[in-house]
C-alpha cells in the first residue's frame, strides 16, 4: 500500500520512489514493484519512472474513504495526546 500511496503523485524513478518510501531496501522495493506490475496496479514508463495504472488509480479511489477516516482519527488522537 505504501508504494501505491506514494505513486499517487507520480511518476517517480526507482531512486525517488525509494526515498519517498523511507529508504525501503532496494530488494524489497524491487520485489514489491514486480508484484504490483504483475497485478496491473503499477507500470514502468518507456521514458522511465513508475506510475499507477488506471486499475491502481481506481484502487486508491476506492480506498479514499479509509484515507479520510485515518486523517480524522489522526487529528483526534493528536488532540487527546496534547
Amino acid at each position: 500500500m505504501r508504494i501505491l500511496w506514494e505513486l499517487r503523485d507520480g511518476p517517480f524513478t526507482f531512486a525517488a520512489l525509494r526515498a519517498r518510501c523511507a529508504d525501503m531496501s532496494p530488494s524489497v522495493l524491487n520485489q514489491r514493484l514486480a508484484e504490483l506490475r504483475e497485478r496491473n496496479l503499477v507500470m514502468l514508463r518507456d521514458e522511465g519512472g513508475y506510475l499507477l495504472t488506471p486499475t491502481g488509480e481506481s484502487l486508491l479511489a476506492a480506498l479514499a474513504p479509509l484515507t479520510s477516516w485515518a486523517e480524522t482519527w489522526s487529528k483526534r488522537s493528536t488532540r487527546r495526546a496534547s
